[in-house]
């Protein structure tokens, strides 16, 4: 009766992944994308962007260098070398993702796909039935209706520059403004963060958001809270005139915004489906992902729960279980959760913050530590490491593990299977460190914090 027994819309993480494993269970799956293979991930999000990550920090490396006995010259960064090999790798996993789904056996159809019925979609004019649709186009980002809005770029715009900009104001507090803010400085561009807000990073621990903005400011990284970009202008000499809120006017070469993302429904067709939306614009979805209208399904980006990759997998898994290997199916979890911020230094984060965890009632042992990493102790560095670990001082239970300082993210993630399991503080106490590392301060922390 139907040309697909599943026809998925975006080619992002989440749709690829349940297109692919749908296919695995015997559907007969189409995939329509209209941009980039592989979704915002990886043609202009986490894999271009930790890329850039990695470029920035070789400055950091240089000077240290030095203090272990290395006479390295000062190093000349080229930007255009950079983008040209960034743009090599992700041409090359734009082929990845188009193999990964026609050897899974999925029609890949590249264009722009439109609902224009429960169980029917149209690209490019030819006209597709489907058994269920799953929407998966993700997000784009939103830049504030300011006059002159259009002289400002995004995450979208930021990977293809074609120089180096050699000032940046970078405005917003959430990961992205934060790790963007953290390149352009470590890549040698007088760097700004305007953020609107009292501190950065909404929804971290405290003692992690704050200890980032001190480290960010012995960087010399300037850091701007309380202050908004109230519109912008161009000059006769090619840069920018930002006009702030507060009276105050900043001349800068670029402006990044990183101020939230919407989801990407323009020209999606939903007037001619009951899709509903929720209160804030995103498809409204009940537990398995399904939408009002039940032939069509949506993941990822564009139903606003988590916003990250990870979880746009975990989704699409589910999805292609519930449907095509029901006696499979099992939910997606979306507690503990463990997430990176990669400034410089980074931020590995998974389970509760003290405050989430004290408005929830528990009564808590804090239990904290501050260092400077063995790697920096040879050299001028005052970088500083923190841990946190908040515990339950009930059950003993780890409900939160937190940390700012070198490779958090890889460190963050074997810690976040103990978490998940339901590791006490006396499991951590009795698990042996490897020495000398940093990780193992998270095995030898035996005081707790004093109360507040």
């Amino acid at each position: 009766m139907f040309d697909f027994d599943l026809f998925v819309i975006g080619a992002g993480s989440g749709g690829v992944r349940a297109a692919r494993f749908a296919a695995g269970f015997g559907a007969r799956v189409g995939v329509a994308e209209s941009r980039y293979l592989g979704g915002t991930c990886v043609n202009v999000g986490c894999v271009p962007k930790k890329l850039m990550v990695y470029a920035s920090h070789v400055s950091e490396e240089l000077e240290q260098a030095g203090s272990f006995g290395w006479g390295v010259p000062q190093g000349r960064f080229d930007w255009p070398t950079l983008i040209a090999n960034k743009d090599r790798e992700i041409a090359r996993l734009n082929d990845v993702y188009r193999s990964l789904l026609r050897n899974s056996g999925v029609n890949l159809i590249e264009g722009h796909a439109r609902i224009v019925g429960p169980q029917e979609v149209e690209v490019s004019g030819q006209r597709f039935s489907a058994r269920h649709i799953l929407i998966g186009v993700g997000g784009w980002p939103q830049v504030p209706e300011i006059p002159g809005k259009e002289l400002a770029i995004t995450s979208n715009e930021v990977f293809h520059l074609a120089q180096l900009p050699k000032r940046v104001l970078v405005v917003g507090g959430g990961y992205i403004a934060v790790e963007f803010a953290s390149i352009f400085h470590g890549m040698g561009a007088r760097t700004s963060l305007l953020y609107r807000g009292e501190l950065f990073l909404r929804g971290f621990d405290q003692a992690v958001r704050e200890h980032l903005r001190d480290e960010l400011l012995k960087k010399d990284l300037d850091l701007q809270f309380n202050s908004n970009i109230a519109a912008l202008e161009r000059q006769a000499d090619g840069s920018l005139l930002a006009r702030l809120e507060d009276g105050r006017m900043l001349e800068t070469d670029c402006v990044l915004f990183a101020t939230g993302r919407r989801p990407m429904l323009d020209n999606l067709g939903l007037e001619n489906v009951r899709v509903a939306l929720d209160e804030r614009g995103f498809i409204a979805v009940d537990e398995q992902y399904q939408t009002s209208e039940p032939s069509i399904l949506a993941l990822g980006d564009v139903i606003g729960r988590v916003q990250l990759t990870p979880v746009a997998l975990a989704e699409g898994m589910a999805i292609a279980r519930r449907l095509f290997r029901p006696e499979e199916y099992r939910p997606v979890d979306y507690q503990m959760i463990p997430t990176a911020v990669f400034s410089l230094p980074n931020i590995g984060t998974v389970g509760m913050s003290e405050e989430q965890a004290r408005a929830a009632g528990h009564s808590l042992r804090i239990f904290e530590s501050r260092f400077r990493p063995m790697k920096l102790s040879l050299g001028d560095s005052q970088e500083r490491t923190l841990m946190k670990l908040v515990v339950d001082a009930e059950t003993d239970r780890v409900l939160g593990c937190h940390m700012v300082g070198p490779e958090a993210g890889e460190i963050l993630q074997g810690l976040a299977v103990a978490i998940k399991a339901g590791a006490t503080k006396a499991v951590f106490d009795e698990t042996i460190g490897i020495h000398p590392s940093s990780a193992e301060e998270f095995v030898t922390m035996r005081t707790p914090r004093s109360p507040n």
